[in-house]
């Protein structure tokens, strides 16, 4: 290609742009203005608080990992290693817990792009640990490289999307001990964002921070603040499991993001009440916030709230209910009891389609995650199936939707200004506001700009297709895969990153990565 046709084509992309359905959607940090919502009473959070209190001190929590129980045994924990059972004094761990960061910076390669985490501020997450990518023409497949970097594009391009996230999908075209070389690889070159890794055993979590060292030029573990992050589950009920602490231990003492996410269905993993699951869920979390801080004082943590229920008609797992909901508020008031950040869930639901299911299901996690003041909402976008499956036009459609939850916590405004009686007082009764100089100045800019939904009339839509909202989201997501353009990356940073990548895929080839 001649230099003069690469320059065409870039100028093309910035015509492009120009047009883009993210043009008049700034990014930035959001801060939720709203008093936080809450489900239950200060004295019913003291109850749940006792319980877990007791599941710690009483039950225990497994610990599948030697040296995970040799710290505990050392700081003063009752542990059976024959069981890898371990038992808590209370103090022990609300003393742990209580060197946890109430709020931190997270930076990114793009310093414009660093979040801050906890207190009223917002991120948004894309979809993670999915299996199958879908969409309108190739419908459901194993995922695949390309749609892990095409999720990755997507969400670079989109403004409300903070966070490169955590295993878009599974690239089952790559062999699986090399897979997070390829991941880590395509999130710092393809985005600039905050960047995210799993942090599973300890093979994954020691090459993730070995990437992040030649992308930031220093050791990362001693920089002020982390650079990385990725999602812990305890496999419950009441277990850490070797993968888990691997990741624990190893991103812990490097001093990078650790969401700590129990995974509770109601019913199966936990008794089927709500109040028995969240207070299960509390004491998993808190005994692995606790083990964090045990291996490194004041590594940064997210208290992760993951509790639903079953679906007693199917056994499956059910999202977007209200049992969902309550359970999510929850978790986001026992945080503040700590004084810890959160981490909610957005897009869930467990429609096959990005259809009126998929939507309302949505809906019921997305609002009550906002309005309990969730600080770290995974599974913004693309979700379906229950999580096994990331949608190209559910991604697109949930964009709209955080697009427009950054639009209505940016508040609204009073003032002499805005009421503008004056403009009420010059049109006549019966008359219009379209001509005004009032509403002249502001046309382009006072309402929410969005770039999916139909508004135009009956026959217009019909003219022009009759299209559906899916149809619709499928045109953008495609529009927007051929306006991106990667975000500036020093070569010679991009250089190292592939020869690491090259050097490892080789040792790596055949190798057990949890052994």
């Amino acid at each position: 290609m001649t230099l003069t046709a690469s320059a065409d084509r870039r100028a093309a992309r910035r015509a492009r742009r120009a047009q883009s359905p993210f043009a008049q959607i700034p990014f930035g940090r959001i801060q939720n203005p709203l008093a936080p919502f809450e489900v239950i009473t200060p004295e019913q959070v003291e109850q749940l608080h006792e319980a877990s209190m007791h599941i710690l001190e009483n039950i225990g929590i497994v610990f599948m990992d030697a040296e995970a129980l040799n710290l505990w045994e050392k700081a003063g924990a009752q542990v059976d290693h024959a069981s890898q059972n371990v038992r808590f004094d209370r103090g022990l761990i609300l003393d742990l817990v209580a060197k946890a960061p109430a709020q931190f910076t997270w930076r990114a390669r793009n310093p414009a792009r660093e979040m801050t985490v906890g207190g009223n501020f917002l991120m948004f997450a894309p979809n993670g640990g999915v299996i199958f990518a879908q969409d309108l023409e190739r419908g459901r497949r194993p995922g695949t490289l390309e749609d892990y970097y095409n999720f990755l594009r997507l969400t670079q391009l989109c403004p409300v999307l903070h966070t490169t996230g955590d295993q878009l999908v599974v690239p089952h075209d790559v062999p699986v001990s090399y897979r997070h070389l390829r991941r880590s690889y395509g999130a710092w070159t393809i985005c600039d964002k905050v960047a995210m890794e799993a942090p599973h055993g300890r093979i994954i979590p020691a090459d993730a921070i070995e990437m992040a060292n030649i992308v930031f030029g220093a050791d990362v573990t001693q920089l002020p603040e982390p650079v990385l992050g990725g999602i812990i589950n305890s496999s419950s009920p009441l277990r850490y499991d070797d993968r888990m602490l691997g990741g624990m231990i190893t991103y812990g003492r490097a001093g990078q993001v650790l969401i700590m996410t129990p995974f509770v269905l109601a019913g199966a993993m936990s008794p089927i009440t709500i109040a028995a699951a969240v207070a299960q869920q509390n004491a998993e979390a808190l005994a692995g916030i606790a083990f964090v801080q045990l291996v490194r004082p004041g590594a940064p943590v997210i208290y992760g709230g993951f509790t639903s229920n079953i679906d007693m008609k199917s056994g499956a797992p059910a999202f977007g209910t209200p049992e969902g909901a309550w359970a999510m508020a929850i978790g986001a008031q026992l945080a503040r009891r700590y004084n810890l950040p959160y981490r909610g869930s957005g897009s869930l639901n467990t429609s096959k389609a990005p259809d009126a299911q998929a939507a309302y299901e949505t809906m019921w996690t997305t609002w009550p995650a906002v309005l309990a003041h969730t600080n770290f909402i995974m599974h913004a976008v693309g979700w379906l199936d229950g999580g096994l499956t990331v949608s190209y036009e559910k991604i697109i459609i949930d964009m709209e939707n955080l697009a427009m939850f950054q639009t209505f916590l940016g508040g609204l405004e009073i003032s002499e200004e805005t009421l503008a009686l004056d403009m009420i007082a010059a049109v006549p009764p019966g008359g219009h506001h379209f001509g005004t100089p009032h509403t002249q100045a502001r046309y382009a800019t006072e309402f929410h700009p969005t770039f999916l939904a139909d508004r135009q009339n009956f026959e217009l839509w019909q003219e022009n297709g009759s299209l559906d909202t899916a149809q619709r989201a499928n045109k953008i997501w495609k529009q927007l895969l051929e306006e991106y353009e990667a975000p500036p990356i020093d070569p010679a940073v991009e250089q190292a990153l592939r020869e690491f990548v090259e050097r490892r895929e080789r040792e790596l080839r055949g190798v057990e990565l949890y052994s």
